[in-house]
């Protein structure tokens, strides 16, 4: 069973996601926090109910240009995606990448994905992303190696 400090890690977890990530899965976790607590025993159950751990408002977060479950179910799938971006500068251009990460910050989210036309990896803000078509193309290196490559050059130690 969970200790406490799990229950309130779960908690705060769960809170931020449903208040800072996109509406799906802000829902998601919301709907995960209702099953965890369904199964707690009483005591526990309270706990979770009475945590003091609270998420405090932040900046407004930049609007999403596109549908990020789309995104996730690439990258859970491991396809292509094609999408029209507007750079920082205004200009507009059509890529087809293959997303492997999706960062959520405080006021944007990032997709990291393996840019062809640029032939590396590139990050794209989500707000600037101006329309999205998943793809049935596979791409063809698996996510774990992207991310693993991606970190080493980001100098971001897995977890």
């Amino acid at each position: 069973m969970f200790a406490e400090e799990e229950i309130e890690a779960l908690a705060l977890g769960i809170r931020w996601v449903a208040d800072r990530a996109d509406g799906a899965l802000g829902a998601a976790a919301q709907n995960a926090l209702a099953k965890i607590v369904a199964v707690l025993p009483p005591d526990l159950r309270d706990r979770m109910d009475a945590s003091a751990l609270l998420v405090g408002p932040g900046e407004p977060i930049v609007g999403d240009g596109v549908d990020l479950a789309v995104v996730r179910r690439a990258i859970r799938s491991e396809r292509k995606l094609s999408i029209a971006y507007r750079d920082r500068d205004g200009a507009p251009t059509e890529r087809t990448v293959w997303p492997f990460a999706l960062g959520f910050f405080d006021r944007l989210r990032v997709m990291v994905a393996w840019c062809e036309l640029r032939g590396a990896i590139r990050h794209f803000r989500a707000d600037r992303i101006l329309s999205v078509t998943a793809l049935e193309a596979r791409y063809p290196r698996r996510r774990q190696a992207l991310l693993k490559e991606w970190r080493e050059a980001e100098g971001i130690p897995a977890r």
